[in-house]
């Protein structure tokens, strides 16, 4: 079941959010790498999630994350962590991108409310302007302090 929540094409999705939108409901959309899942982006997803009706997450493919994050990076399969995302009750669909930013995915997906986390400044986000300029909204959302996958990588690493 959670594998149906992943679109393979990002053009059918966009068919999807169309009926969804047309039924009142509002879309939010949220993108990241999401290697190794942690607490942190569980708490995030449901807040993001909280904001709307529906959560579309991007999710960087395995080429972006390694131009994004660098070597080594990601620990997870471009697969394997779109499965665990659509996993999590937050998450409505999710879908892959194959470039380092998720602009084209936005343009595309046309979202009511874009979401990133408040370590992003409000001119940083991807995207902003074209979801403002729809009539939509930006929110930033705190993160969980002291978790991220860098730092789970690190502690992995030393308990070797």
């Amino acid at each position: 079941m959670a594998r149906d929540k992943v679109a393979a094409d990002p053009a059918a999705l966009r068919g999807v959010l169309a009926r969804r939108r047309a039924a009142g409901e509002r879309l939010v959309f949220t993108n990241g790498c999401f290697d190794l899942l942690h607490p942190g982006h569980v708490r995030y997803l449901e807040a993001a999630r909280a904001l709307g009706d529906a959560l579309v997450v991007g999710v960087n493919d395995d080429a972006s994350v390694r131009r994004v994050k660098g070597a080594g990076r990601p620990v997870l399969r471009l697969a394997e962590r779109a499965e665990v995302l659509a996993a999590l009750a937050a998450v409505d669909h999710v879908v892959a991108f194959s470039e380092d930013t998720p602009l084209r995915l936005i343009e595309l997906l046309e979202p009511d409310v874009l979401v990133k986390g408040a370590d992003w400044g409000p001119d940083e986000i991807v995207g902003s302007d074209v979801v403002r300029r729809r009539g939509g909204r930006v929110e930033r959302i705190d993160l969980v302090p002291g978790v991220s996958t860098t730092e789970l990588i690190r502690r992995i690493r030393d308990r070797a």
